[in-house]
């Protein structure tokens, strides 16, 4: 009743919006790069993809999960509030199947996808999420089994200064700031983040800190952009893996550089570093405690060529190399070389994508990954579209050689795969409202999870002969007015258990078998506001619903903001075992300057 009370609001709130409103504007305006050749408007593309401004919605988001989550496709589950740790997958495959990219490279971690959201840059640095749904790894290598998230850093047009303060329930506070420079040839990006909790419950406590840098710079070269940034995470894993007093600390960092030498050809280099200390007991570590420490070094070549009035080809070649020192996983490596190609062909009503990567990996041998897609316009008004696609992953090397009491690793593990298909209609009802319906099929081979043969005793990892996943996404995007915006997204998925033969499962069953999000965005007399309704049923669990609420003032050197997170107290658990924080309410002031150029 009370999330009912409060939706009940939207049409008063959505009246008053009315009276202020300019004109209306479309939904296609949106630009999408995750996932094709070249850069399309989002109505174009043959891929199904979800775009999602953050730099439109400031101090309305309270995490990168949370922004994530808005995406009825995309599950996150959560560890701990403010994306202190988080799961992330996409149309119900586990959390090690969804690739993460940062400007273009990786971010996924070696030791586990646990820490794949672990992303070291400030969230007031974030400009855009591109998410991809459906099988990536022609373009994008392993992991890229069930969808990829590309997250774009923030392109400043004029030098800035934005600092924030803010405190809330269970002890929050938090600070930042994000510091631009523009000039003719250079851009400088400084931004810093910190955010503390005494926690919602005994051992829930956090303390998350990032700084990062970021410099564009213009020369007889092309175009050059150098990425740095670091992050230091500590926090009470009170249930995390056990009902055990834990507690965890990461640090991360990384450094990237790309050289784009043309609009044709660019080269880009990357390092990754991520440490990991997990005490399980917090007041006794000397009682059991892991150590791992993991590096990634990635290279990166790509060109794009243009044939005529309608064809581009898309090549390059990619090599990573990955290695972890760890007390209890030991010491190991591998490297991977790829090179693939994607040729992509445009008329006036109809595209099609026709793309495969031969990836070359150290113990695995030689991986093939092709991919098809193509969309049709029907009517000016409606467009098919469908494609095929092939993804795999590595096991991590905690699926590998991580043993406790209640887990035994496999290094025998061979890599999983998926052949994806989906096929949808895009309906532009009018230039300012957009309906899409999707229907997809996962067919996964090798699919690596823990199961053990009853409701006692450890899991172990395996390899599971298939596994089927089947559903459909159903996504409504409407521009009410200039300064209104409204999104409705249903994700229903079922899948075949036949492959556990009996076993319980610790990963692959925790998918939403509904999940639906509403998400409202309003400006009003200078004041943005935005809505949040979602409501998830995972498998064989009860369903729950969730309000967030947030306001900030849009104009002015002083801008206050409100962020009401879970306001009908919902008590649910994401991952089983793992209660979430109930209501909580942050308030806080951000400063802005800034300086015309």
């Amino acid at each position: 009743m009370r999330l009912k009370a409060i939706v009940l609001l939207l049409p008063a709130l959505y009246a008053h919006a009315q009276q202020n409103a300019p004109a209306k504007t479309s939904t296609q305006e949106t630009v999408t790069v995750v996932g094709q050749a070249e850069p399309v408007i989002a109505g174009q593309s043959s891929r199904s993809v979800t775009s999602i401004d953050l730099e439109a919605t400031p101090n309305l988001v309270p995490s990168l999960a949370d922004a994530l989550r808005t995406d009825s496709s995309v599950d996150i589950q959560m560890r701990g509030p403010m994306g202190v740790q988080s799961d992330l997958s996409v149309r119900g495959s586990t959390f090690e199947q969804t690739l993460v990219t940062v400007n273009g490279l990786r971010m996924n971690d070696a030791e586990t996808s646990h820490f794949t959201l672990d992303i070291p840059i400030p969230l007031n640095a974030l400009g855009t999420l591109d998410i991809l749904h459906g099988a990536g790894s022609t373009l994008y290598g392993s992991d890229a089994i069930a969808g990829t998230v590309d997250i774009r850093t923030i392109r400043p047009t004029q030098s800035s200064l934005r600092a924030t303060a803010a405190y809330g329930s269970y002890g929050i506070n938090q600070q930042s700031f994000v510091a631009s420079g523009v000039r003719a040839r250079a851009t400088e990006v400084l931004s810093a983040a910190r955010d503390f909790s005494t926690g919602f419950i005994p051992d829930r406590d956090y303390r998350s800190e990032s700084v990062a840098s970021e410099t564009g710079l213009t020369s007889a070269l092309g175009q050059s952009d150098l990425l740095l940034a670091v992050s230091d995470r500590a926090f009470g894993a009170n249930q995390f893996y056990g009902a055990y007093p834990s507690y965890e600390r990461t640090k991360g960092w990384f450094a990237g550089l790309t050289q784009s030498f043309t609009e044709k050809t660019s080269v880009a280099v990357a390092y990754r570093r991520h440490t990991d200390e997990f005490v399980l007991f917090r007041s006794n570590p000397a009682l059991y405690e892991n150590n791992h420490i993991d590096e990634s070094w990635q290279a990166v070549l790509r060109r794009k060529d243009t044939i005529g009035q309608h064809t581009t080809v898309l090549y390059g070649l990619d090599n990573n190399l990955d290695q972890i020192n760890s007390n209890s996983l030991g010491q190991h490596g591998r490297n991977r070389s790829a090179g693939y190609a994607d040729l992509d062909l445009r008329s006036r009503r109809a595209t099609f994508s026709a793309g495969l990567r031969e990836e070359v990996i150290g113990g695995y041998g030689v991986v093939s990954s092709p991919g098809f897609s193509g969309a049709f316009s029907i009517t000016p008004a409606l467009r098919a579209s469908a494609s095929a696609g092939y993804g795999f992953r590595l096991p991590t090397y905690v699926d590998k050689y991580y043993n406790d009491p209640t887990t035994i690793a496999n290094p025998n593990l061979k890599p999983e795969s998926a052949w994806s298909y989906d096929g949808g209609l895009t309906w532009f009802a009018r230039p300012s409202l957009t309906l899409t319906a999707t229907g997809f099929t996962s067919r996964q081979s090798n699919a690596i999870d823990y199961v053990r043969s009853g409701a006692t005793g450890p899991y172990q990892a395996q390899n599971l002969t298939s596994v089927d996943l089947t559903g459909a996404e159903i996504s409504l995007q409407t521009q009410i007015t200039h300064t209104q915006r409204l999104r409705l997204s249903y994700t229903g998925i079922t899948g075949a258990q036949s492959a556990l033969a009996g076993l319980q499962s610790r990963y692959l069953f925790n998918y939403p078998t509904h999940n639906a999000n509403a998400e409202w965005i309003a400006s009003l007399r200078q004041v943005d506001l935005r809505m949040r309704v979602a409501a998830a049923q995972r498998y064989q669990r009860t369903a729950y619903a969730t309000l967030d609420l947030s306001a900030a003032r849009s104009t002015g050197r002083v801008r206050p903001y409100l962020q009401m997170t879970n306001l009908t107290n919902t008590g649910y658990q994401e991952i089983s075992g793992i209660r979430m924080q109930g209501r909580a309410f942050v308030g806080g002031l951000q400063f802005v300057l800034s300086q015309k150029n």
